[in-house]
């Protein structure tokens, strides 16, 4: 029999953060700090707008580009929160998460070999989706010096005749860096020079501490450069309900709502009616959240520097990335003997890009009495093994 499989998936690997949380969930007393999902309920307004719309039997398809009423609600919290102006009808989609919405907007622009840079340490799923969609990763490492920023000058470096697309994963995942106004100035001036397009993964947008979150779609000459990607998981602790979206140049949505289309047909209804309510009244339930995540991230950071591990500080996001270089391990081998030893899961940060060897990714999206058990633990370990 001929093989059934595609080479091009096969030579995938797998991703890098499941390993550890198929161990952990048959590990009785295990603390898992590795998953990035809020530990909040969704708000019962959001939940209640739900299930209301199961009881009135909408349970229909929508619109392949979603309801109406919830993409103006899109471009509507968009202007209000960051100064982004997008048409509901031409310039806006629905889609199944944030996820979904990365790999249509790359199957839609790419033409076979067309270069995409992606900075890391970053989030797992825009390598395995440039290769899907026939492009070439082009991986641009991040360095903790710059506060795992992306600089005009590795920007430029990495650009040749064949680059197409820029991945601007900010706040990032799994770092907690962010881009100012100022950094995000001298992007937006290269993108637009050298011709370049924009993948803006802005889905930690309304996780930031200390300053508001930026858009490069905002800036002169970028808006139709890029494809903004968003969504209701992280913000509105919605991750279940599987609800995304996507605005950019007309001409770009337009073919991405054609694959969506074969693909996918529509989001779910049940949670494009929730989203709707999150848009309209949800504003203060992410202050909430917001607010709590502040907290523990300056809890967390302060705990691991106690211990003598180098941490860098996060800005956005829920996720801390230390260093663990100290202790001479590499980051999959301090994960896993962790996991085995003091029953804690982490992330290695080689599971979102080689350059993350010697880091950890830490999510703080649980609560603060998880967070001292597992603290307890990680300190008990880092002086086991410096020790020897």
């Amino acid at each position: 029999m001929r093989n059934p499989l595609s080479k091009t998936i096969v030579e995938i690997p797998p991703s890098g953060i499941r390993k550890f949380f198929d161990i952990v969930s048959e590990m009785k007393d295990a603390v898992s700090l590795g998953v990035g999902e809020p530990d909040f309920d969704t708000p019962w307004h959001i939940r209640e707008e739900g299930i209301y719309s199961l009881e009135k039997g909408r349970t229909f398809y929508t619109s392949n580009a979603g309801l109406k009423e919830l993409k103006i609600e899109i471009c509507n919290y968009l202007k209000r929160r960051f100064s982004l102006d997008y048409h509901y009808e031409s310039e806006t989609m629905v889609t199944v998460g944030g996820s979904e919405a990365i790999d249509i907007a790359l199957r839609a622009m790419l033409e076979p070999g067309d270069e995409v840079l992606i900075p890391q340490p970053c989030y797992v799923s825009y390598h395995p989706c440039t290769i899907l969609a026939g492009g070439v990763p082009v991986v641009i490492e991040l360095k903790e010096e710059n506060e795992f920023k992306l600089t005009k000058e590795q920007l430029l470096s990495a650009i040749t005749e064949k680059t197409k697309i820029l991945i601007l994963p900010f706040p990032n995942n799994p770092t907690g860096a962010i881009m100012t106004y100022e950094d995000l100035k001298e992007i937006a001036e290269v993108v637009v020079e050298k011709d370049l397009f924009v993948i803006s993964d802005e889905i930690y947008s309304e996780l930031t501490y200390g300053q508001k979150h930026v858009s490069i779609a905002s800036f002169p000459g970028l808006k139709e450069r890029t494809i903004v990607i968003n969504g209701f998981s992280k913000s509105y602790a919605m991750t279940g309900w599987r609800l995304g979206y996507a605005v950019g140049p007309a001409a770009i949505i337009k073919q991405m709502l054609k694959i969506h289309q074969f693909a996918i047909m529509c989001a779910p209804t049940t949670s494009q009616y929730a989203g709707v309510e999150a848009l309209k009244h949800g504003d203060q339930d992410v202050e909430r959240m917001r607010d709590a995540y502040d907290k523990r991230r300056r809890y967390l950071v302060e705990a691991l520097r106690s211990m003598g591990l180098e941490c860098f500080e996060p800005y956005g996001a829920f996720y801390v990335f230390p260093s663990i270089k100290s202790l001479g391990m590499t980051s999959d081998e301090f994960a896993t003997k962790l996991l085995m030893e003091e029953k804690v899961a982490v992330v290695p940060g080689t599971a979102f890009g080689e350059c993350g060897e010697g880091f950890l990714r830490i999510s703080y999206a649980y609560s603060i009495d998880n967070l001292k058990i597992a603290l307890e633990r990680i300190q008990n370990f880092v002086e086991k093994h410096r020790s020897r």
